[in-house]
């Protein structure tokens, strides 16, 4: 029998020797489709949107509610909260440098930032909008936004649900934090980490981290296929499980319905990870410490030391980028009325 491609990825975490290991450097700009090129006016205008909450069914919550870009692109709670507090059952993973995933969401059941960007406004647990046509209806109805489409996509009617996932995926894309502490010791600065920061990275590959958190963002992947994703936990059994509730949410399997991809679930990002507390896809670890350990249990099988959890996480902190300015739009008005929720 051929082996699955998650079996595969568990014993590269077991055999994969530290000089195996390919450190990257983030890239300053993140590519963009052909069917959606970056461009400033683009930008700007799925900032606004990203910021607005009026394309929630309350007026309550935008997509920076949950995805803060004001801070590490999360919300830094165990679960993501949506219109009238509703929560779902996973953590918002960040926003910075998700132009760099393969997939997006934790089950990785979008292909493009374009393809996400349409979910949330109309998840019953998030933004709440009944439609796509609802959130269209409303955007049409603010006369701002009627001259930054025109002006953007052009043509008779430029609003539509694919334009509004198009400039919020645009500006996601220059969600982008290069230049950490990581970046400037592997592009030759050998005074970028501290003693401690290159025994953790040295622990990092030796423990067998790298098989599935390598490339230039630790996710697995180079920002096109299908993404990498892992069965959680991989070596089942230790206490953590019934801790941490690990082995509840089926993952990608609720896409898929396939059993290889029962608890399985997408490979996140660890640049910027220090910030982005709490931990894992339920959001059930506290601590970057921890978080370390558990994955070492549970992923490879290790017992890890507190020194050599606290080595591993001194390296992580190292991948906190250079977070680029936010400056707060105006959102468009409605002169003379408003919405009624």
């Amino acid at each position: 029998m051929k082996p699955s491609r998650l079996f595969v990825f568990t014993m590269l975490a077991f055999t994969q020797p530290a000089l195996a290991a390919d450190w990257q450097a983030l890239p300053s700009v993140a590519p963009a489709p052909k069917d959606n090129p970056t461009t400033a006016a683009k930008v700007a205008l799925g900032q606004k949107l990203f910021l607005d909450p009026r394309l929630s069914a309350t007026g309550t919550v935008s997509c920076n509610s949950c995805h803060n870009v004001m801070a590490g692109g999360d919300d830094n709670r165990p679960v993501a909260m949506g219109i009238h507090g509703k929560t779902g059952g996973r953590s918002a993973p960040t926003v910075w440098n998700s132009a760099f995933n393969a997939t997006q969401f934790w089950d990785g059941r979008a292909a493009t930032l374009e393809e996400q960007a349409k979910g949330p406004v109309v998840a019953d647990v998030e933004m709440g909008m009944n439609s796509l046509d609802d959130v269209v209806t409303r955007l049409r109805q603010i006369p701002g936004y009627q001259d930054e489409f025109r002006q953007v996509f052009g043509g008779k009617e430029p609003i539509t649900a694919d334009n509004m996932a198009k400039a919020i995926a645009a500006y996601e894309r220059t969600l982008i934090t290069p230049n950490s502490p990581y970046d400037r010791f592997v592009k030759g600065d050998k005074k970028a980490l501290t003693a401690q920061q290159q025994r953790g990275m040295q622990k990092f590959a030796d423990a067998g981290c790298v098989a599935c958190h390598s490339g230039p963002a630790f996710n697995g992947q180079n920002g096109a296929g299908t993404g990498t994703f892992m069965v959680f936990p991989a070596v089942p059994g230790s206490a953590y499980d019934a801790k941490y509730k690990l082995a509840v949410d089926p993952g990608r399997y609720n896409v898929t319905k396939q059993d290889a991809d029962r608890h399985a679930f997408k490979v996140p990002t660890l640049r910027n990870v220090a910030l982005t507390a709490p931990y894992f896809h339920n959001g059930s670890v506290h601590s970057l410490d921890e978080a370390v350990r558990v994955m070492a249990k549970t992923q490879l099988g290790t017992d890890l030391g507190d020194g050599d959890a606290k080595d591993i996480s001194a390296f992580l902190e190292a991948l906190t980028g250079e977070f680029p300015a936010q400056n707060m739009p105006r959102l468009p008005g409605t002169p003379g009325k408003t919405f009624v929720y």
